[in-house]
């Protein structure tokens, strides 16, 4: 039923462009240590290239992706189709983090135009490209977004900001590092 891809083509692109909702999924090395599995949504997902991906990372509770990130660079991105034709796909790489004061990030943000404001770009050299059947995923409507999240990232000012995520964020529920 599930097939494999060597790059994301049309379809694949116009599927994940038609999704309002991704998952990410990072692990730390070794047997311990928490696997994390985030939700996202917002248009923060981008296509750079056939294998290679970005989302812009605007922050939350925990750092974890981050910090497994750095460790170890294992991710996976999945979408779901909870409208339309059932279907799953997963995008499996190498990822890593441009933070907010590194240098590259103000190019790492072009292809969001509509974020205001992120805590770091997971940019994604993406090795495996599969889909699988998505049978077992209940339909749902779309309503729109939350906008919680993006009011509460530009609150404060952005220097007040950095030094709450920095304070926030420096590790992860493991202890890995997180922001710099």
């Amino acid at each position: 039923m599930g097939k494999t891809y060597d790059a994301i083509d049309e379809r694949i692109e116009a599927f994940i462009g038609k999704q309002k909702m991704f998952f990410v999924a990072t692990a730390p090395s070794g047997e311990g240590g928490h696997v994390n599995l985030s939700p996202k949504g917002y248009d923060a997902f981008a296509i750079l290239g056939p294998n290679k991906v970005a989302y812009a990372d605007l922050g939350g509770s925990g750092i974890e992706t981050v910090a497994h990130l750095r460790q170890n660079g294992r991710i996976t991105i999945m979408f779901c189709a909870f409208e339309g034709p059932a279907n799953i796909l997963r995008l499996y790489g190498q990822g890593r983090v441009i933070q907010h004061d590194e240098e590259g990030f103000g190019d790492a943000m072009k292809p969001f135009p509509n974020i205001e404001r992120a805590r770091n770009v997971v940019e994604i050299d993406v090795t495996r490209i599969a889909d699988s059947c998505g049978w077992g995923v209940p339909f749902y409507s779309y309503e729109g977004e939350r906008d919680q999240l993006a009011r509460w990232a530009v609150k404060d000012p952005e220097d007040e900001w950095w030094q709450k995520r920095r304070a926030k964020n420096a590790e992860s529920i493991d202890g890995l590092p997180g922001l710099k």
